[in-house]
Formats: structure tokens, sequence, C-alpha cells
């Protein structure tokens, strides 16, 4: 275990961002060159190494968190980086894009400051690379099997590369021209710049598994018959149905979804582009939503160098504390958080640029048909009706609409060449989405009544976290090797029932 007395005696000290005015000059990653190796192992040693290490439940992977602190604390990096890597594929992904639902169910956060769990993650993963603890893992043999993997997001990246190391011959088809789907082109080079990316595919062809970009499934390729070429298709398209926002002015020039804002920005950073075709430079933006996709704009405009950033959220300012409705460790609580763009802007205007319970009521365009402005008003907390004679106008020359996804794309032909159908959230169905093994834990269920056919990641679940689709894919790969083999030696991760996450 760690130091007994290290939560009482050691105060919690995340590591430090770069200031503000320093990231705010580049596209750095907002950590870069930040990993201190000391100060993580004292943290660490904050790890109760409790009886019931509730971390466990907060993660839909099952990290063994407690374990790998106390390696951390001892400074044994081999051994840490091996207890990370028996339940997540890819830690360099999750150290550095997961919320961290484990610190909110750490046992110190009871009544005192959590585990930094994230950073000493991310140290982990990062000293995995480092000193050499990556190499691939080829199978000893092969099964003469072959899958197709539908989607190169996290979920289809976990599940190819553990039926690659077990055996199966596993090739992924990406529409896109790079392979790494939202990892690649959704998230901004602040948040995780794409070498981390690049290494792990390395990693992942030089253990066998082939890679075909510019396939678009269910409309170049035919997925039917994609599927009569495998012994087994794995589906991780993700949930890229994006959800719209039917006002007044909504076809005018200047309104864009998120996705396609940072989609342009990243090829800038990929070399596609001098400059982004769609730029915050100069103008006033406004961003419509509350979540991470909303930050990730947020930062990008402000290194873009936007004249003024404002951040609509139709949800009511949260508290400071978990309330009682939101009980402890089940439940990620709903409460105020500070993003690292949100930082940026209150470090350049001073101010938060969120503006809670407000919602559009139309926009407003010039002669020439681009936006100019903005009507919104203020809404009641529970049932969002707008208040009376809270109407007023903001300026608006770039709005993104963040408003999330409601489940994987409609029209693409993939659902009916697969013979895949919807479930009552949008969601590609699954047989029995899951199936309880104890009171508080379930199995995730990723088959779908296709034969040979799975199911992982967003596509089935719907909008969610990094962890939940590593964890998906993983549970994807069980099931694909137990159909293919009869049984299977792939660790399928029993993972918490339904904890709910913070708008």
């Amino acid at each position: 275990m760690t130091d007994p007395r290290g939560f009482l005696k050691t105060p919690r000290r995340p590591v430090p961002a770069r200031p503000v005015e320093e990231r705010l000059n580049d596209w750095h990653e907002v950590y870069a060159g930040q990993a201190l190796l000391p100060l993580v192992s004292e943290q660490a040693g904050r790890c109760m190494d409790c009886g019931i290490p509730f971390c466990h439940s907060g993660c839909p992977l099952g990290n063994l968190i407690p374990e790998w602190n106390a390696y951390a604390f001892r400074g044994d990096w081999r051994a840490a980086a091996e207890r990370l890597h028996a339940t997540n594929n890819f830690p360099e992904f999750t150290g550095r894009l997961c919320p961290a639902p484990c610190e909110d169910a750490c046992v110190l956060a009871i009544n005192a400051d959590p585990v930094t769990i994230k950073n000493v993650e991310q140290a982990i993963a990062d000293q995995i690379w480092e000193r050499g603890y990556a190499s691939p893992k080829p199978p000893e043999r092969l099964s003469g099997k072959t899958v197709a993997v539908i989607g190169s997001g996290p979920a289809g990246l976990a599940a190819a590369q553990q039926l690659t190391r077990i055996g199966h011959t596993v090739a992924v088809y990406e529409r896109a021209d790079r392979i790494g789907g939202l990892l690649r082109y959704g998230i901004p080079e602040f948040k995780m710049e794409k070498r981390h990316l690049d290494r792990r595919i390395e990693q992942m062809r030089a253990e066998g598994t082939k890679f075909r970009t510019g396939a678009a499934v269910g409309s170049d390729l035919d997925a039917g018959e994609l599927r009569r070429r495998h012994d087994a298709v794995v589906v991780a398209v993700g949930a890229m149905e994006r959800r719209e926002l039917p006002v007044p002015g909504r076809d005018l020039y200047g309104i864009h979804q998120a996705m396609d804002y940072l989609t342009l920005a990243n090829r800038v950073r990929e070399g596609d582009y001098a400059a982004s075709p769609v730029t915050a430079e100069g103008k006033h933006v406004v961003i419509i939503g509350g979540g991470d996709t909303a930050s990730d704009c947020l930062g990008t405009a402000l290194r873009q160098g936007a004249a003024r950033v404002v951040q609509l959220d139709i949800n009511p300012e949260p508290g400071d504390a978990r309330s009682e409705t939101e009980p402890w460790p089940i439940t990620h609580p709903k409460v105020y958080r500070i993003s690292h763009a949100h930082e940026e802007a209150r470090g350049r205007e001073g101010t938060d640029p969120r503006v809670f319970s407000s919602a559009t009521l139309r926009f407003e365009g010039d002669w020439a048909g681009h936006v100019r402005a903005l009507h919104l008003t203020e809404v009641e907390p529970r049932a969002r009706k707008p208040r009376p004679d809270t109407e007023r106008m903001i300026p608006a020359e770039l709005v993104l609409l963040a408003l999330g996804f409601s489940g994987p794309e409609r029209g693409t032909g993939l659902m009916t060449q697969l013979g895949l159908t919807l479930d009552d959230r949008g969601n590609f169905a699954r047989d029995d989405a899951f199936a309880a093994e104890t009171a508080e834990q379930a199995v995730p269920k990723v088959r779908t009544r296709t034969d040979g056919v799975f199911v992982a990641g967003d596509a089935g679940r719907g909008q969610s976290l990094v962890v939940w689709a590593i964890a998906e894919g993983r549970s994807a790969a069980a099931a694909t090797d137990r159909y293919l083999t009869g049984s299977t030696v792939l660790p399928a991760p029993i993972v918490p029932k339904e904890r709910p996450l913070a708008a």
C-alpha cells in the first residue's frame, strides 16, 4: 500500500497547467512538459488503499487504481504500467481526455479532496512510452478468423487491438482520410497532441492490425458484402447524428455545427490548410451548449484570436458542493467546474464566458445573409421555459452549435445493409443492453440480432465518455472472440451501472 498517513498529512496538489498567457499563444497541450514525477508520486501516496475501492465503481474500465497508485508512490513505473495496461488499452488517451469520475467516487471525496487520480494515470501513461514499456505484442499464432472493425475511434481501436493480440486478422475501416475518429478530428491539440495517437496506431500496425482509410462503409463500401467477406464485424461508428437548433435565422451564414468547426481547426494542425476556412479571428463568437465540445470550441476560438466569446448554457449555474440528490459514490455530481478553456477565458477577459439558464430565441443577419446578432432569453431552471421580459441581444458573427448527438448517423446505408435496428434512444439496438451480475454491476452486451455483428461504443450506448468507449470496445472484442472460437480469455470489463454525468 501507499503511505498509511499520506491522506492525513499531504494536501491535494494537482499538476500545474502551463500559464494561460503562454498556452494561448500555441496549440501545445495544457500540461505539456508538466509531468512532475516527484509531485505525482507524493500525490499517489494520498491513496488510502480502501478495503472497498469505490474509485473502481467510478471507472467504466475497472482500472486497478489503488494498485498503480502504490507503484507510482514507490516510483516503480514498470509495475504501475503493467497494472494500468491490464484494464486500459490507451491510458495516454484517458489520462488526458477523461473527466475523471473516479475522483468523485474516491473515498476521500466524502469529506475531503480526492486523490489526483487523473494526474497519476497520465504520468504513468507517459512513462510507459518514455521508458519503452509499450512494445508491440503480436500474437504467437493466428486463428485463421477475420474481423472487420468499422470505425477507428477509441471503441473501434480497443476492439481491434484486443482481437489482433488474441490471434485474429483484423482490418479497421475508417471513412476519413486518417485513423482516429473523434480522437483525430474532434479533440483539439491543446487537449491531446496527435503524436500520442500516431504512435499507438504504429504499435497496432506492428502487431498486425490493418487499417483502411477513405472507406465509407454503408455508402462507398457495402456493409453486407463486408460481413460476407469476414467472419465477424464490429460496428464502432460513434454517435454522430448532430442535434439541431430549429429557431428563426438558423440558415444564416456563420452558423456552424461545432464538430465541423473543430475538424477544420484540427486539419490546420495536420497541415491540410494554412488557415481554417471557418475561423474565430477578430469575431464575436457565441457557443451554444454547455458540455466538453463547447469547452473545446471555446479554447479553439481563443487561440484563433476571437474578439470575444460567449458560451450559452441552458442549465442553471451549479453549486460548489454535491447536492443531497446526487449521492456518493454512485453519481458524478453536477457542481461548478472550470475547464482549462474557461480558465483561459477568465484570464483574458476577467470573467466566466458562460451565461447560464439561457436559451436562443432567434438569429439576426445583415443584408448579405451573414449572422450578426443572437437574441436570447433567461429560462426557468426546471421547466426551461422563457422568463418574461428577459430577452436581450448580443453580437454574434460566428455561432457554434455544441448541442451534442442523438445516436449514429442515419441514411448511410450501414444500418439496413447489416440488418440493424434502433432502440428507443436512437442507438443501434443490442440484445439485452445490460445483464445484471450483481445489484450494482453489469456486463455490457454488444451482440446484435444479426449473426456475427457486434456494436460497441457510442453507436450502441449513445454519446458518452472515452473510458466507456474503450470499455465497450474491450467487451466487444471478448464477445467476438467467444463467437468465433466458442470461448475467450479476453477480459470483459465488469462496470458500474449507469452513473449520471454532469451536463
